[in-house]
């Protein structure tokens, strides 16, 4: 689930905080007995050596050189777009998103209108079970008033403001692994992020396990 009031993400962190921090515990040995009227002392026994300190990585951020370094701080501007409002569980979520831009695609070329930019999915409202979302492909230009759209699309705008830009170079399958990294990257740096993010694809693999796939995540913060 990918949601920035971070809810599983800090259980996660908390529950590796608590494995990693909790003290061994060792068995404790007491004297034997020997033979009657007399007794006999065991040798004390040393505790183990304290374990070497556990080295944890950087965040990895979706990129293999693990660089925390690649997050941007960037500012964006809206741009026309025709968009299709969705909702999907999350283990169905690639397919529709996808199925969004073919839909999108499909309304653009009736309408004679052209691609100014990536397609992009705005996550809008995120639970345990699933997302709800806006689909985008922007435009060159702002069409002509009164432009008809066929099916659900509809003229609007990309999200502009401030925000975190990061990368994934993965499979969708992965991209999890990366909002994982970016919570633990945003609770570092004490950035406090708005409820609203969106995924830009740079290019679309057809199945959520390609590992080409190019993806830019942009966190909107406060």
């Amino acid at each position: 689930m990918r949601d920035f009031s971070f809810s599983r993400w800090a259980r996660t962190a908390a529950l590796i905080a608590a494995v990693g921090f909790a003290a061994p515990a060792f068995a404790q040995t007491t004297p034997g007995s020997g033979a009657a009227g007399s007794t006999t002392q065991s040798t004390p026994v040393s505790p183990p050596a304290a374990p070497e300190p556990q080295v944890i990585p950087a965040p990895d951020l979706g990129r293999s050189t693990g660089d925390a370094s690649t997050a941007q701080q960037v500012d964006l501007a809206s741009r026309p777009a025709i968009t299709i409002s969705g909702s999907a569980q999350w283990d169905e979520g690639f397919t529709k998103i996808m199925a969004a831009f073919a839909d999108i695609r499909g309304a653009m070329g009736k309408a004679g209108l052209q691609p100014g930019g990536k397609p992009l999915t705005v996550f809008t409202e995120t639970d345990d079970d699933g997302f709800k979302f806006q689909a985008m492909i922007p435009l060159t230009g702002a069409p002509a008033a009164g432009q008809a759209l066929s099916g659900n699309a509809k003229l609007g705008e990309t999200p502009a403001g401030k925000a975190m830009k990061f990368e994934h170079r993965s499979a969708y399958d992965d991209i999890d692994s990366t909002y994982e990294a970016i919570t633990a990257y945003l609770d570092e740096k004490g950035i406090e992020a708005k409820p609203t993010f969106v995924e830009e694809y740079l290019s679309e693999p057809k199945t959520s396990d390609d590992t080409a796939l190019q993806v830019d995540i942009y966190v909107f913060t406060k």
